[in-house]
């Protein structure tokens, strides 16, 4: 190339660089970037012991009141956190909005905070010379409605979540901060939970002193009707279920029930055999104001929040079986051994979710076999409950553009935001998919293996570690397949990446056909799938037309890329006639049932406007259910089987 070209291009290449950014007179401001003033966590000692007192008791207000006391560590800047990332919803999901009266004194004087420029979860306090400890007042104002978010309070149970009520100094790791807490209750209730009580006096309950990170993963539930019985008598670490209610009625449960949360608890421990509590306590909610339908997890205590007829009408709680033995199994994984990128020394500091699929998938997948093997739940709907499963993920059409490990990540972006097209964006299928994908490890293990081997053998060997102990172990993608290699021999590492990093569904279903089973529709629903429909108040014709359907016909979801979606149907619009007929549920059912034989018109009304779409679908009704694949081993059932004590 001549001199002078080269020359040309050199020149070329320097003024693109000086238009990239490098020239000092392009006349645009120029970015600072903000320098942080909040000390990074440090392993080390802190002198003292902070004091923490909540008042629980204004029920008509919704408010907490706190006041902390705190040691001062050295004069000059402190910066008190309010936490923003909490654990077990793995996301900056708590709030400092709700955080209000904020005061700060050192001694009789008041000393002025400033809120953090870009960490609004942080505060800046300039302690003078001398003080020796500082006072903290504020209050926390929980939600006043239900429409507001997730209860709180209500006239008959408090749920006491720490990590809202406090503030704590940064630069230091959680476990090394002690605090001693009391709460102050409403006449009359009774405080449930793992946290070891020195005294409950004249309403004031206070709690042994114990390290910022147990406290944070300790809450307290309290009640004016409060049941606790004892699932474990005799043992040296005993396991509690803490009913809490509306009535007195609430709290009622049967023998026959208590014997099955018993036989629950046994099978877990027979699962793993190591324990990681000094004692348990299943904490659940029995309410029609408290939210129902979720857990918690913690490592000596779960959330379990359930509708007021959970014990009494149990033949109708299919959907929530299995929750207290998910809870219950993730004291050993998720709280004891916990993935390496999502454990962090304090609760401002940012978690990643890339082994989701592990800590909630294989969570998932226990609570289905724990809660068949304990007789919460009989054979045959747990078979129905793992054709939901299947049938979800593999209705999850956005695989084609994101894979299951992306979908680890939807906690960091997703919450708290409502989602129109779940099976395109897909959210938190670590869930149904994760069930699958640990299905289909049991199988290979117990085909690698001469059926010596099986997740039962995983569960021993990875989770039921150290006896005992409640010190956190991480662990990495490598140590899974290191685990696995360890019980059978193979390329773990490639099976999983396989199916965590794919854009297709070609192994989805292996572990099914591996144990037996395969993934079919008919036109008549499971009992497990009539539940689930009812418990989500929609008519789910998702597997047929595409659609489900709310009060008045309104559609809550259409399936992306489904029969009705390209007819043009959307969320928000409101079916107004099947047929010609006026829109009722049964009719809508009746017409999809006939669509092979009669072409299926839809009276839609949206915007103020109305209009008659065709949709093309010609078939029938499509419920999920499992059908038994001939001259196969019953894999499935196999881990269904109580498992006896094995040393």
């Amino acid at each position: 190339m001549p001199h002078s070209i080269v020359l040309f291009f050199a020149l070329l290449s320097a003024a693109s660089a000086a238009v990239a950014g490098d020239a000092p007179n392009s006349g645009g401001p120029a970015y600072s970037a903000p320098s942080s003033r909040i000390p990074a966590p440090i392993d080390r000692a802190y002198a003292g012991t902070i004091e923490l007192a909540v008042d629980a008791t204004d029920l008509r207000h919704h408010v907490f009141a706190i006041h902390e006391r705190l040691p001062v560590q050295t004069e000059g800047s402190l910066t008190l956190l309010y936490p923003e990332w909490e654990t077990a919803s793995h996301a900056a999901t708590a709030s400092v909005a709700n955080l209000t009266g904020l005061v700060v004194h050192a001694g009789a004087a008041r000393l002025e905070w400033q809120r953090d420029a870009v960490d609004v979860h942080a505060f800046h306090i300039d302690v003078p010379a001398g003080v020796r400890t500082l006072d903290v007042d504020f209050q926390y104002l929980s939600p006043p409605t239900a429409r507001s978010g997730a209860l709180e309070m209500t006239p008959d149970i408090v749920n006491v979540a720490w990590h809202r009520l406090l503030l704590y100094p940064a630069g230091w790791y959680a476990r090394n901060l002690t605090v001693a807490a009391t709460l102050k209750l409403p006449e009359d209730f009774t405080p449930a939970g793992s946290l070891s009580v020195l005294t409950n006096r004249d309403g004031v309950v206070a709690f042994e002193p114990t390290s910022l990170e147990a406290l944070v993963d300790s809450p307290v539930y309290a009640g004016r009707h409060v049941r606790q019985i004892d699932l474990t008598p005799g043992a040296a670490a005993p396991v509690r279920l803490d009913l809490l209610g509306d009535s007195p009625a609430s709290v009622q449960i049967q023998p026959e029930q208590v014997a099955a949360l018993q036989s629950m608890v046994t099978q877990t421990q027979r699962l793993f055999h190591a324990q990681h509590y000094g004692h348990y306590d299943i904490l659940v909610s029995l309410s029609d104001t408290f939210p129902s339908g979720g857990g918690l997890e913690h490592l000596q205590s779960d959330e379990n929040n359930l509708a007021p007829t959970f014990f009494t009408d149990a033949a109708h709680q299919l959907p929530y079986t299995d929750l207290i033995a998910h809870e219950y199994v993730h004291s050993w994984n998720g709280r004891f051994r916990q993935p390496a990128d999502l454990w962090t020394p304090n609760y401002n500091t940012p978690v990643r979710n890339s082994l989701l699929w592990v800590y909630e998938g294989l969570s998932e997948y226990w609570g289905r076999v724990l809660a068949a093997r304990a007789g919460l739940r009989n054979p045959q709907d747990t078979l129905d409950a793992f054709a939901l499963d299947a049938a979800t993920a593999s209705a999850r059409i956005g695989r084609a553009w994101k894979s299951l490990q992306d979908s680890n990540n939807d906690p960091l972006y997703m919450a708290g935001h409502p989602v129109a097209w779940r099976d395109w964006q897909r959210r938190e299928d670590y869930y149904p998919e994760g069930v699958l994908l640990w299905l289909s490890v049991d199988g290979l293990l117990r085909e690698r293996s001469a059926g010596r081997r099986s997740l039962d053998d995983f569960a021993r060997s990875f989770f039921g570690i150290e006896d005992g102990s409640r010190v956190t172990r991480t662990y990495t993608f490598e140590d899974i397949c290191a685990a696995l290699n360890r019980l059978a021999p193979y390329d773990w590492a490639t099976f999983l990446r396989e199916r965590l990093d794919t854009h297709a569904d070609t192994h989805l279903l292996d572990g099914l056909t591996r144990a037996g089973y395969r993934l079919v529709f008919t036109d008549t629903p499971t009992e497990s799938f009539r539940q689930a429909e009812a418990d989500s108040g929609n008519v789910d014709l998702g597997y047929s037309i595409g659609l489900a359907i709310g009060n008045g016909g309104t559609v809550r979801s259409a399936s992306w890329g489904g029969p009705a979606f390209h007819a043009g149907v959307s969320v928000g619009d409101r079916i107004v006639s099947v047929n010609g007929a006026t829109y009722t549920d049964d009719v809508l059912r009746a017409a999809v049932k006939s669509a092979s034989h009669v072409p299926l018109d839809l009276g839609l009304e949206a915007a103020g406007k109305t209009r008659t779409i065709r949709l093309a679908y010609d078939g029938t009704l499509r419920y999920p259910r499992l059908q038994r694949i001939e001259k196969t081993n019953e894999g499935l059932l196999q881990s269904l089987r109580p498992l006896e004590w094995r040393r």
